[in-house]
């Protein structure tokens, strides 16, 4: 049985546009110190990555950059290809050395913790790429031969895709470190708090 692909379904599969992405995702240390959980989480305050005017326990960071095909047709143009490169970094603490017997399993469930956490704003980091495709491609505006008015309504459109991305990250870390939260209870496990 032969199959007729139409000649534009046919491009579009072929181009690497419609080929899947997948993010590389890495994971980066610093050096911490201590041989207890108190002692780690010192170094941790003491070294941990600054954003701000804080410290952080871990953070995870991402470069973005697409490769987009504008095509220009009777007046108008549409952004009919975007693909991304999506590189997401995850750094977290590490014992500079070997840590005792139960420092060591104090340590390997925060650290757990820790990493689950930050693969979740690594999700919402995705989450976003795939939005961004959803809003991309496709898009259109009449009387651009330049294709000047649909990259200026891009623009438009992903500083709100970036803000919304941005609200969801600090609400998440806002719960997960509360009272009673994931991060917080992580902590108190570590110190033995809790």
């Amino acid at each position: 049985m032969r199959v007729l692909i139409p000649l534009a379904l046919a491009t579009a599969l072929a181009s690497p546009a419609a080929a899947q992405w997948r993010a590389v995702e890495k994971v980066e240390t610093y050096a911490i110190s201590g041989a207890t959980g108190r002692e780690l989480y010192d170094s941790i305050g003491e070294r941990g990555p600054k954003l701000g005017p804080t410290r952080a326990i871990a953070h995870t960071n991402f470069k973005l950059t697409w490769q987009r095909r504008y095509v220009p047709k009777g007046g108008a143009c549409t952004l009919v290809a975007a693909r991304p490169k999506l590189v997401i970094t995850y750094l977290v603490p590490k014992p500079a050395g070997p840590l005792p017997a139960a420092a060591r399993a104090r340590w390997e469930t925060f650290i757990a913790g820790i990493e689950a956490h930050e693969r979740v704003h690594g999700d919402m980091i995705k989450d976003l790429v795939h939005e961004i495709e959803r809003v991309s491609v496709g898009l259109t505006a009449e009387n651009d031969p330049g294709c000047t008015k649909v990259r200026a309504d891009l623009q438009q459109r992903l500083a709100a895709l970036s803000q919304a991305q941005r609200q969801r990250s600090r609400d998440f870390d806002r719960d997960e470190m509360s009272d009673g939260g994931n991060v917080h209870r992580l902590i108190l496990g570590l110190i033995g708090g809790g």
